[in-house]
């Protein structure tokens, strides 16, 4: 049976691989932050099936522990300080986390159990700036946010300890994957969050930033199986994973307050604080590559992601106020 190690897995990504690889028949372990409060509600349903063990990405020597005890064959790397507007508060923890992190995690690795397979998650912020539509493999990265920056060196250290030390290190570059399970400070589980809100009237407004921001918006629950066929390759490589479709916030606000039968105009108001101090205007993912190699594909279409997200915030609100 196979071992399988995902840091950060109580975030959206890291429960859904779980789910994923417990299917493959994996034994799953779960790197977990030692805190006085938990918060693990999204792998609450999977516990009886993971371990868990504590360690942080700030502490090299207990990676080092972790690694010596679970021996695993293969490793995700999904910790990381993830949300872009708390980078631009916390530039200097970003980068600890989510560049230094990979870095120790990496190192670990080499001395600990240096033929295990390594996945680490980058960014589709990384293009930032973006030099080319869409964008794929050979695309350059521009950032623009501490939390991209540091995506960016994550990525170039992982493609840097592959081929200095010859270990099977592969980088995903995803595009925007969401779900029910996406933190409320996203703006797609905001905007669910809130319209389910304002349905049951519990609010009456929805705060937002810039509209006109376009995402490659895909499933979460899709996304996370082209992670494990990264490594089930005969050579360690980097793909893009997306859906190849581009859609605004705008639009993501149409659909959701039509699910429940309102216009989106009469609740939304635009908040300047809301704004990034660089904004990234268009992401658009090119999966040919992934397609091609992984013979990956998503099977959620964007108006189905949306429908999800606010069928479950509507039905959890419900319960709520029960």
């Amino acid at each position: 049976m196979k071992k399988a190690l995902i840091t950060g897995i109580t975030g959206q990504d890291g429960s859904y691989l779980a789910e994923f690889l417990l299917g493959q028949g994996y034994e799953v372990y779960g790197m977990m932050r030692r805190s006085s409060t938990e918060t693990a509600e999204r792998i609450e349903h999977l516990k009886s099936q993971v371990s868990i063990y504590n360690a942080d990405l700030l502490d090299e020597m207990s990676l080092i522990h972790m690694l010596e005890e679970v021996m695993p064959d293969e490793i995700y790397n999904l910790a990381a300080q993830s949300f872009v507007h708390t980078s631009w508060n916390q530039p200097v923890l970003t980068g600890e986390f989510t560049a230094l992190g990979v870095t120790r995690m990496l190192d670990s690795m080499r001395y600990v159990c240096p033929k295990a397979r390594f996945y680490q998650a980058s960014s589709s912020e990384m293009y930032g700036k973006v030099h080319a539509v869409p964008q794929n493999e050979e695309t350059p990265f521009h950032p623009r946010s501490p939390y991209a920056a540091a995506k960016v060196y994550g990525h170039y250290i992982t493609l840097n300890y592959r081929e200095s030390y010859n270990l099977f290190a592969v980088s995903g570059i995803l595009f925007n994957h969401e779900s029910p399970r996406r933190g409320k400070e996203f703006v797609t589980r905001k905007i669910t969050d809130g319209v389910a809100r304002i349905k049951h009237g519990l609010i009456k407004e929805l705060r937002m930033g810039n509209l006109d921001a376009k995402r490659d918006w895909g499933f979460a629950g899709d996304y996370v199986k082209a992670m494990w066929l990264m490594l089930q390759q005969d050579q360690p490589d980097d793909y893009v994973i997306a859906t190849g479709e581009t859609h605004s916030v705008k639009e993501f606000l149409e659909l959701a307050f039509a699910r429940v039968d309102l216009n989106w105009k009469d609740y939304v108001v635009i908040d300047p604080k809301f704004l990034r101090p660089a904004e990234v205007d268009l992401l658009l993912g090119d999966p040919a590559k992934a397609q091609k190699k992984l013979g990956w594909k998503p099977e959620v279409n964007f108006q189905e992601l949306v429908n999800m997200m606010v069928d479950a915030d509507m039905a959890r609100i419900k319960h709520q106020l029960r």
